[in-house]
């Protein structure tokens, strides 16, 4: 299968990159910048050049494509995750931008083209019919939790309203929440799929490794399970 990937330079990029290589799948990895092309070739990758904020120009590079899966964010979270950070505070709008660019595209290249993007976990449901974008206490203190400054509210609402833009479509999309925290890890393979809530451990935290999110979104791209859906995961 040729997977076209926007963001294979970030972390769930790289990662998704590895295990699609490791189950014989090619990767087209589509990126902003031509200077981020490796000088070394890379095994059953082609790299072509793309702003995913603009619609022609995306589609131009989706021939081939079997499915197109977005782990995009503003800047490089994987290189400065600090100005990643600033740049979705300032233009929270970006993600929707985004998703609604990726449509177009698709319905240019070929409209049944199958969309995955990887989104954010503050869109989950807290409880049923309620996110955290609903409960803007709730929401400022998982931020403190997780690190990141109060003011990142707008850019979970954002990644709220990107979800919204595909829910209004009728087009072949999924939408991935990895699990609230999601870092460096082991890829062990274990771990339990969920909806539109998050899946927590017994001690209540949401939690994943980079790698076992790839092996998630794989497992959906080779068996799709939540098409016109979103889908988390979580140890």
């Amino acid at each position: 299968m040729n997977i076209g990937l926007i963001g294979r330079t970030g972390n769930i990029g790289q990662c998704l990159a590895d295990e699609a290589q490791r189950r014989g799948h090619h990767i087209t990895a589509i990126v902003r910048d031509a200077a981020r092309i490796p000088q070394t070739p890379e095994a059953n990758t082609t790299w072509r050049v793309a702003d995913v904020l603009d619609a022609d120009g995306l589609a131009r590079v989706l021939g081939g494509v079997d499915v197109l899966v977005s782990a995009f964010q503003p800047g490089n979270a994987s290189r400065d995750f600090d100005d990643t950070v600033r740049r979705s505070i300032e233009h929270p709008e970006v993600y929707a931008v985004a998703a609604r660019a990726m449509l177009q595209a698709i319905a240019a290249v070929r409209p049944s083209l199958r969309l995955i993007i990887v989104g954010g976990a503050g869109s989950l449901e807290s409880r049923p019919g309620v996110t955290l974008v609903d409960t803007p206490d709730e929401l400022r203190a998982g931020l403190r939790s997780l690190g990141l400054p109060e003011a990142y509210a707008v850019a979970v609402a954002g990644h709220r309203d990107a979800l919204d833009v595909l829910r209004r479509s009728n087009r072949n999309w999924t939408y991935f929440s990895p699990a609230e925290q999601i870092g460096p890890g082991e890829r062990t393979g274990r771990f339990r799929v969920g909806g539109d809530q998050p899946v927590r451990a017994q001690d209540g935290t949401s939690r994943i490794s980079y790698a076992d999110a790839a092996i998630a979104l794989i497992d959906e791209i080779e068996l799709p399970r939540f098409v016109q859906r979103r889908f988390t995961i979580g140890y």
